[in-house]
């Protein structure tokens, strides 16, 4: 039976917390039981820390256990704080994936993380957790979870059969059988059709696919995310250095990698260094703005100097003032496509080893079309104004100019820094758009002191 979209309303947020301030567990149940974690989620920015816990106390755990992966991390954070140890693992730790519960007691202070592990009933997924947080949190292996179905390959099809029923307990969607050996190195999968229809005393070795991708687990998470797309796989084993089989990342995962690389990088695109959120402090929020503000202040300085170079030519021939704000904004924007193209082509794989060339040769001839056409427009404009013919050369052969440098050094840089292993984003925004300044600036004003002199 479809269920209808949840909205979050009003007179559903009176009922619920009147339940709550009643301690009416049945209501507070009836009000959310039939929720989607993610639907609570949403309830909970509205509601206080001691509102929430008593909602959260009365889930279903394994709802419970869901709600706790949807929730923003400040939020969930906030609230964590309000639990004991105890509560945190046996409540959700014991109905969550060992990926998940690895997450979520990273976030907690050392000390509570001993506490929680130590109030893990099942010794092993104590063990998994803690094996999970020694990995780096943007590698495959901090990713991976150690939850999945796996067979040796000299099993028979009925043995098979049976270690499936009992390693599917303790998995939530199974995406592939991996097949190892006794050492538990990776050996391929096998597919269920096959096993299906095989006789039961068939060895897995004879039937199992040996054309299997993994990753090692120190391969870096935007790595993983870029192999998964490519595949097009919805899961992916993860092994250790000699090949053994350590835990799979599902597609759930990569998508939340995929959001948060989107969301630092837009964040260096606007000029914020650092993975800051909306609720941080206002001195985390400055201390991640002030870098590029910075350099904006320095390119700020840098430009002054250049106009006031050439001050005793602004004094003579005023008009040239005129178009500085549209050469500065010109060059800034010309860079910024050019190297949002080429970011965005870096991030998602499409640039090639030997494409350098062919996107520089590209961009130039991009440039050269646009700044053709926009200072052919700029030159009719100021025929038509009736400005001197000084000003309307020199001011149409600086915009084409400058177009031309900026898209240059907006497809230059990002390719640069990449190479360095740099994040390429951070070439975009304001870096990009200050230097384009000062230089067009001074592109600007070289080229008007020509041709003033010519036709003076």
């Amino acid at each position: 039976m479809a269920t209808n979209r949840f909205e979050l309303t009003r007179e559903y947020l009176d009922n619920l917390k009147t339940g709550i301030q009643n301690q009416d567990e049945m209501l507070v149940k009836q009000l959310t039981n039939e929720l989607h974690p993610a639907d609570i989620a949403e309830i909970f920015d509205e509601l206080d820390i001691e509102e929430a816990r008593f909602v959260y106390l009365h889930l279903d755990p394994d709802k419970g256990a869901d709600l706790l992966i949807e929730l923003e991390e400040d939020v969930r954070e906030r609230f964590l704080s309000f639990l004991t140890s105890a509560e945190i693992a046996s409540v959700f730790i014991d109905n969550m994936d060992s990926d998940d519960a690895a997450d979520i007691i990273a976030e907690l202070p050392e000390a509570k993380q001993d506490e929680v592990l130590s109030h893990i009933r099942d010794v092993e997924q104590a063990g998994d957790i803690v094996d999970l947080l020694s990995y780096d949190e943007d590698t495959a292996g901090g990713l991976m979870a150690t939850e999945l179905i796996a067979v040796q390959d000299d099993w028979t099809v009925s043995t098979c059969l049976d270690e499936i029923r009992k390693q599917a307990e303790e998995v939530d969607e199974i995406f592939f059988v991996y097949v190892v050996n006794a050492s538990g190195v990776l050996k391929g999968t096998l597919p269920l059709k096959k096993l299906l229809l095989a006789n039961v005393k068939t060895l897995v070795k004879n039937i199992y696919d040996t054309s299997v991708i993994s990753v090692k687990t120190d391969t870096d998470s935007e790595e993983v995310a870029s192999i998964m797309e490519k595949y097009d796989l919805v899961a992916l084993p993860v092994v250790d250095s000699i090949g053994r089989l350590k835990g799979r990342i599902t597609i759930d995962d990569v998508v939340d990698v995929i959001k948060e690389e989107a969301e630092k990088d837009y964040q260096m695109i606007s000029g914020i260094s650092g993975d800051v959120e909306a609720s941080d402090s206002i001195f985390q929020l400055t201390k991640a703005r002030i870098p590029w503000l910075f350099i904006g202040l320095i390119g700020g300085v840098l430009g002054a100097l250049v106009i006031g170079g050439f001050e005793e030519q602004i004094k003579m021939f005023p008009e040239v003032a005129f178009f500085i704000t549209l050469i500065t904004a010109m060059g800034g924007n010309a860079g910024i496509q050019s190297s949002s193209i080429i970011v965005q082509g870096l991030a998602n794989k499409s640039l090639g080893f030997d494409s350098t060339g062919r996107k520089l040769f590209k961009e130039i001839s991009i440039a050269l079309l646009n700044g053709t056409i926009l200072s052919t427009l700029l030159f009719a404009y100021n025929l038509l104004m009736h400005h001197s013919m000084a000003l309307t050369v020199s001011v149409s052969l600086a915009l084409i100019s400058i177009i031309v440098f900026a898209s240059l050094f907006g497809t230059f840089v990002p390719l640069a820094l990449n190479r360095l292993k740099i994040d390429p984003a951070v070439a975009t925004g304001p870096f990009i758009t200050t230097t384009n300044d000062v230089i067009g600036l001074f592109v600007y004003f070289m080229i008007s002191r020509f041709f003033y002199l010519q036709f003076i």
